[in-house]
């Protein structure tokens, strides 16, 4: 399996990891753990795994999003929900949404099952953990018994180790975590710039700065999009992305991701047009090369 073929197969199929996002069982369930609603649940629930670091591991690890931002929240989270009680809050809270956006008669099917043998090949077919912090702190956790939780287990094993390795490739580019951010908006193909800039916790001069850099650098233009060199830097940069995730793939190999595919696009389909996503979350554009 080639590593282009691999990332599409790991982008087809990152909806059904992030759903985790987005679902009000998620922050229900780690509110009543004890952690405080809105931006401390999503900090506190996705890095949970890694145990009780402080913010400047959480920063690392997230990289897009601004540390004065993580700062207000990590550690003070630990100290209302320990690490242990938020991981399980969060996977029952996905075996929830789970079984409220498909039924019982989908979590519990054979294709489920099925999908969640293949999808765990490739998610135990990883190397290592070197240089993958985020996804050293999922590769920890037990695995669940329940075949559509296992499912999403694995799916946040890859796209963890493939965020981790993505953080490499911008890295290798030169670029910020902030002008990673600013690039990919740039893209039309991820956040739509008011969103990533407010989500992400950015402050319009800062914004502003580092758009200022890139343009110095002819990685943006006048306009605030990408120049030649700036596309080809992003194309280098998702090129480099799918190169250091294609191990767990090529373990399950081309036949098993093509069947994973064909058993989980109806169940993908079937969580957007349940609304999980809001409409004007992303970009407009819909990238055909990848």
């Amino acid at each position: 399996m080639d590593a282009h073929s691999a990332g599409r197969t790991a982008r087809s199929l990152e909806l059904l990891h992030s759903l985790s996002y987005f679902v009000p069982e998620v922050e229900e369930r780690l509110v009543e753990a004890g952690l405080e609603p809105g931006r401390m649940c999503y900090f506190a629930g996705r890095s949970a795994p890694m145990g009780a670091v402080g913010p400047g591991v959480v920063a690392a690890t997230f990289f897009t999003f601004s540390p004065a931002v993580i700062e207000a929240i990590i550690p003070r989270a630990w100290d209302l929900a320990p690490p242990s009680a938020v991981v399980a809050a969060r996977y029952r809270a996905v075996d929830e949404a789970f079984v409220r956006l498909l039924g019982e008669a989908v979590t519990k099917s054979p294709e489920m099952a099925e999908a969640a043998e293949l999808v765990s090949i490739a998610a135990r077919g990883m190397p290592g953990v070197e240089g993958r912090p985020l996804y050293a702190g999922y590769a920890s956790v037990e695995w669940p018994d329940s075949p559509h939780l296992t499912f999403w287990h694995s799916l946040t094993l890859l796209r963890e180790y493939r965020g981790d390795g993505h953080l490499a490739a911008l890295q290798t580019a030169g670029l910020s975590g902030l002008e990673s951010l600013i690039t990919h908006t740039a893209t039309g193909f991820g956040f739509q710039e008011k969103f990533a800039q407010t989500r992400r916790g950015w402050t319009r001069e800062q914004w502003d700065s580092a758009c200022g850099n890139l343009r110095d650098r002819e990685i943006l233009d006048a306009r605030g999009e990408l120049t030649a060199e700036g596309r080809e830097l992003r194309e280098l940069v998702e090129d480099l992305t799918d190169d250091l995730a294609l191990a767990p793939w090529a373990a399950l190999g081309e036949d098993g991701a093509a069947r994973v595919l064909e058993l989980a696009t109806p169940w993908r389909k079937a969580i957007v047009a349940g609304g999980v996503f809001p409409a004007w979350l992303f970009g407009p554009k819909v990238d055909p090369s990848r």
